[in-house]
């Protein structure tokens, strides 16, 4: 074989090789079970009392928004869902518009979603239009569900990819009354991840902690209580 018939061998291999690509292989779903009921239930608008007792009254109680959730900030099926990123309130209106646009974007034979936020319960009151003010607290016109930052709003799993779901679980985040983003557990792991990375190697020593517990600036006279209790993360 001379030398041209070597280089034209040569080119023509290299040609059959140059388009081969190897992908990973593709997740294993089996284990997954999907239920009977695999879409979001509906929500009551108004909680259901006895006809005995008379709907009470709250205050705000803006306690009830402010700091990170410590309970339900994890997902339970390790899948993918919506994160609070700040504190809100959700209505009934928000409830209606998560749950009819994941219904339909979902596919109910390999999805599944489940609710990871109480009906609305706190009720808001309110007075009517051109009212003077006095006359006692005004009559219950809505009721909300508090919500904190890093609260699971709903989870949604199945026998389906992330990139399969990105897309409809980022404009459910986009019209939420707060800031808020769909993740899924590797994204939390990534968070986490990167946060304790963030603490080990800061060389700045002058944290919002270390300034607040030293008083640099006698910032102690304009800080807010939340601002010691939070160190300034949450408002």
């Amino acid at each position: 074989m001379n030398s041209s018939q070597l280089l034209r061998t040569t080119c023509i291999s290299l040609m059959q090789r140059a388009g081969f690509k190897y992908f990973p292989r593709p997740r294993d779903f089996n284990h997954i079970e999907i239920p009977e009921k695999a879409k979001l239930k509906f929500i009551d608008k108004v909680p259901q009392f006895p006809p005995s007792i008379r709907p009470p009254k709250m205050q705000k109680r803006l306690r009830y928004m402010r700091g990170p959730e410590e309970v339900h900030n994890t997902l339970q099926y390790k899948q993918y869902g919506i994160m609070a990123l700040g504190g809100g309130r959700l209505k009934w209106n928000h409830f209606e518009m998560m749950r009819l646009t994941v219904g339909r974007k979902m596919d109910s034979n390999r999805m599944f979603a489940v609710w990871r936020v109480d009906a609305p319960w706190q009720p808001v009151t309110k007075k009517g239009q051109g009212q003077r003010m006095g006359g006692g607290k005004g009559g219950i016109d809505h009721y909300v569900t508090p919500i904190k930052a890093g609260r699971i709003i709903f989870e949604l799993g199945g026998k389906c990819e992330y990139a399969e779901v990105k897309d409809f679980l980022e404009d459910v985040a986009r019209k939420m009354p707060f800031k808020a983003m769909a993740v899924s557990q590797e994204i939390l792991d990534q968070m986490k991840a990167d946060e304790k990375w963030e603490q080990e190697n800061n060389k700045n020593k002058f944290t919002m902690k270390y300034m607040i517990q030293n008083n640099m600036g006698g910032c102690h006279t304009w800080l807010s209580p939340y601002d010691f209790k939070f160190l300034g993360k949450y408002t």
